[in-house]
């Protein structure tokens, strides 16, 4: 009995010791042309979407449902407090705010204007005024930007498991 009283005490030492990779994985500091970096969970990007697509699937979309996809589109802000959202084009008019899984990983506060293969959740969402306005602070915005929000807002929102950045 007590030898299996060992085995589990370092079974579960082992299991503790271990790497938890669901945070920021970076192949590289400094990627060049053909690396990329992984933020989140890492996925196969083969197959992903356009913006355009989802942008078609989510006009069909009702408010209480959702879509679980991998799609590719262009960064067009980024929270300049932590990186920890950012918005991404859909079809030159509409963008999608997107957030991170459980608050487990953020971005580079640097990445507007890259190109990004984000996957995991979708839906649409109404935005109070209050969190308009947070988020319009966190983006940088001025006190008289701020000041302009009055009304909530239904927008496209997405919940990323992981983030490809490449580039």
């Amino acid at each position: 009995m007590k030898s299996i009283n060992i085995f589990l005490a370092f079974l579960l030492l082992l299991t503790a010791c271990k790497e938890n990779k669901s945070q920021s994985q970076t192949v590289s500091p400094e990627p060049s042309e053909s690396e990329v970096q992984f933020f989140g969970s890492s996925f196969d990007p083969e197959g992903a979407s356009s913006a355009q697509e989802i942008a078609m699937a989510f006009d069909k979309l009702e408010p209480k449902d959702s879509l679980k996809v991998s799609f590719t589109g262009k960064v067009t802000d980024v929270c300049q407090m932590k990186g920890c959202w950012i918005k991404v084009s859909l079809d030159g008019k509409e963008e999608m705010r997107v957030t991170f899984k459980d608050y487990g990983f953020f971005v580079p506060k640097d990445i507007t204007g890259r190109e990004v293969v984000l996957q995991g959740t979708g839906f649409i969402e109404e935005i109070s005024v209050e969190d308009q306005r947070h988020y319009a602070e966190d983006g940088g915005a001025s006190e008289e930007e701020i000041a302009k929000i009055t009304t909530p807002k239904v927008t496209y929102s997405f919940v990323a498991d992981g983030v490809l950045l490449n580039d």
